[in-house]
């Protein structure tokens, strides 16, 4: 009665993350549905910063207000909170773009139409992670020096000479390779198991109310039930990933920029 043979129910597939090609098929530029939304949610946070400070007013309403809460929001919680107040402008900018720009794209997963996230296939979180790789390694070294800089992040403070073999690979991986890794995983998993969960329990709904025998229409109901519960949920996470992402940016910037 349940079998996918008989039915409409199609379960959730990893070929979800590689759609088509749309526009320039074969090309470098080649454009498919999940690179067209991740254009897309570039074009409406740009659009909205420029409508939201287009004229920007003494005491802020609208939309300048809503602008300027949601850029304080990253001023104050993230980049002084984490770098301090001169650091935190200074890279103010980049995190501030992170932020929205993984959020948006985090939020495609649960806009209809869209129905999946431009950060759940690697090339965002990867290009996002590689930038933040140059930029930490690019301040520390401005701020210290190249030597100094290596001999800072490869040697904790206080650590015994015969200690060093052991430290020394510990340190260089876990600075210079697991972080861009940890950051390009950790955003991708969670988007990926969003959208393979909420396809789930939709797809499940849609089958058990329209296609399966009036037993199992109940368990339709409770399946578009726990959809619902998982799509706030994943609104949770969506906003989660983009604070933890730009947070951690943060934290490995201003950890370069000192010694200790």
């Amino acid at each position: 009665m349940l079998a996918a043979s008989e039915g409409g129910f199609h379960k959730p597939s990893i070929d979800e993350f590689f759609p088509g090609a749309l526009l320039f098929a074969g090309t470098p530029f080649e454009i498919n549905r999940i690179m067209l939304i991740r254009l897309v949610m570039t074009v409406v946070v740009a659009a909205f910063f420029l409508i939201a400070m287009r004229r920007p007013k003494l005491v802020p309403r609208g939309v300048q207000n809503l602008g300027e809460y949601a850029l304080d929001f990253v001023r104050v919680h993230i980049a002084e909170e984490v770098m301090g107040r001169e650091n935190g402008r200074r890279f103010l900018p980049l995190l501030t773009t992170f932020f929205f720009l993984v959020w948006a794209c985090n939020l495609a997963g649960v806009i209809p139409l869209f129905n999946i996230a431009g950060s759940a296939v690697v090339g965002l979180p990867l290009v996002l992670s590689v930038v933040t790789y140059v930029v930490f390694n690019y301040a520390g070294i401005k701020s210290q020096g190249f030597g100094r800089y290596l001999k800072n992040q490869l040697i904790p403070s206080g650590v015994p000479v015969y200690m060093l073999p052991l430290v020394l690979p510990i340190e260089l991986v876990s600075t210079f390779i697991l972080r861009p890794f940890t950051l390009t995983v950790r955003l991708l998993a969670n988007m990926m198991a969003g959208h393979l969960m909420l396809v789930l329990f939709f797809s499940a709904t849609s089958f058990l109310l329209f296609e399966a025998t009036a037993l199992f229409k109940p368990v339709g109901v409770l399946s578009f039930a726990m959809g619902f519960v998982f799509t706030l949920f994943e609104l949770l996470v969506q906003f989660l990933q983009a604070y933890i992402f730009t947070m951690l940016t943060a934290v490995y910037i201003d950890l370069a920029m000192h010694e200790h």
